[in-house]
């Protein structure tokens, strides 16, 4: 199975291992983004929270959002595959980057 990230240009399909992978290594306090939209929250893919909670032996994580000033406007429990955590280092010089193709 092959998921497409849509409304980017030009369109990347990932296998759902792939996608999976790098979506559920999330622990507590990573900063992940949504990888969709949940408008019922008025949270929209691409905005950043943190883990503060793992649920369910990391089946779920309740996820916080913050505004600038740290004050928390949401917090959600989410699924592995609605977000992804974020790095802020360059990855190991042993990990060999990789072209995804369909």
């Amino acid at each position: 199975m092959t998921r497409r990230f849509q409304d980017e240009q030009p369109a990347i399909l990932y296998s759902s291992v792939e996608v999976l992978s790098a979506m559920s290594d999330a622990k507590l306090l990573d900063v992940v983004a949504l990888t969709g939209d949940l408008p019922q929250y008025n949270l929209w893919r691409g905005q950043v929270g943190t883990v503060v909670e793992t649920l369910a032996n990391g089946a779920a994580f309740e996820v916080e959002f913050s505004d600038r000033d740290g004050r928390t406007y949401e917090s959600v429990g989410l699924r592995p595959e609605q977000i992804m955590v974020l790095h802020f280092e360059p990855a190991s010089p042993e990990i060999e980057p990789k072209m995804v193709t369909a």
